[in-house]
């Protein structure tokens, strides 16, 4: 007997795993769902949740999004972690049974409304249509945090990509690595040794693109690889329904937004996640929340530096 618990809110897939006020628990037996209930959270957050699923002998967790530690704490607990889910919880369910949910460590639910955006550098602010929240531009990825932002800087944080189960020697466990990424024309993009310190996180949480997920879960400590992932590996392909065209009137601050600056926009969640600015008239502008090395090859040379 399997079960998957799934954040839930009125027949949805819930979209803040740390927020969330209820899941629905469904018990399968032979890859069918045989029973289900719906279980309170109790307003606890999110280390208290890894905890609560725990304690309801949960195998796999289905949400929206989530963030770092979250998932860290759930993989302490054993509970394997499909993030991204959206729409009803039982045509998800159904859609994860037949091996057809997609998963992202790191994913957004995108929505016009209460989006708001800023810049970094002069400490500029502005609110959304519904709320008021602050953001900054950057690097079109920042440093990984309990939010939806994804990346670090174009490095190898939580992308999008097929679900899957990892096996190996280092899955579960926490591990630190040192790596160099390049695109296939050598160009580097982003490095550990540059920055002097070794990247930290759970194998096989989903905190991590599954192609370097993947390579890391059953290597010996000392030992250094390079692996070439495509797309669908990494960061995925370009999703359409990521532009994001919102009437200027409804964001105070997208005025003075230039075509080409990345920034951040939040949801109706709070959650904050990079965007780049792709086009501007008088009335709308129009952003892409695709990740920006969504659709390239990329290369790692990987070392494991230590399993703690």
């Amino acid at each position: 007997m399997v079960k998957i618990a799934v954040t839930y809110d009125d027949g949805k897939v819930f979209q803040h795993f740390g927020r969330t006020e209820a899941f629905k628990v469904y018990e399968i037996q032979d890859g069918k769902v045989v029973s289900s209930e719906i279980i309170q959270s109790n307003g606890v957050g999110h280390g208290a949740l890894a905890g609560l699923l725990k304690d309801h002998t949960i195998d796999v967790l289905i949400c929206g999004g989530i963030g770092g530690g979250a998932a860290a704490a759930l993989a302490d607990c054993g509970i394997e972690i499909c993030a991204g889910a959206q729409g009803d919880t039982d045509e998800v369910i159904e859609s994860y049974l037949k091996g057809e949910l997609v998963s992202a460590g790191v994913n957004c639910d995108h929505h016009g409304e209460g989006h708001s955006c800023g810049h970094h550098e002069d400490g500029h602010s502005c609110k959304g249509h519904e709320e008021e929240e602050s953001c900054g531009s950057g690097c079109g990825g920042s440093h990984e945090e309990e939010s939806c932002s994804t990346g670090g800087c174009g490095g190898c944080h939580g992308g999008c990509g097929p679900h899957f189960t990892l096996e190996g020697r280092n899955v579960g466990k926490t591990v630190r690595t040192h790596y160099r990424g390049t695109f296939n024309d050598g160009e580097q993009f982003d490095s550990s040794y540059d920055r002097g310190e070794p990247l930290e996180f759970v194998c096989g949480a989903g905190m991590m693109i599954p192609g370097f997920d993947a390579a890391v879960a059953d290597m010996e400590v000392g030992q250094i690889i390079d692996v070439h992932l495509m797309p669908e590996e990494a960061y995925g392909f370009p999703n359409p329904q990521a532009i994001i065209e919102i009437e200027i009137a409804r964001m105070p601050g997208s005025e003075e937004l230039n075509v080409g600056e990345q920034v951040y926009l939040s949801n109706e969640y709070g959650q904050s996640f990079p965007v780049k600015v792709i086009a501007k008239d008088e009335t709308n502008i129009t952003f892409d929340a695709n990740h920006e090395m969504a659709g390239k090859e990329l290369n790692f040379r990987i070392e494991l530096v230590e399993v703690l």
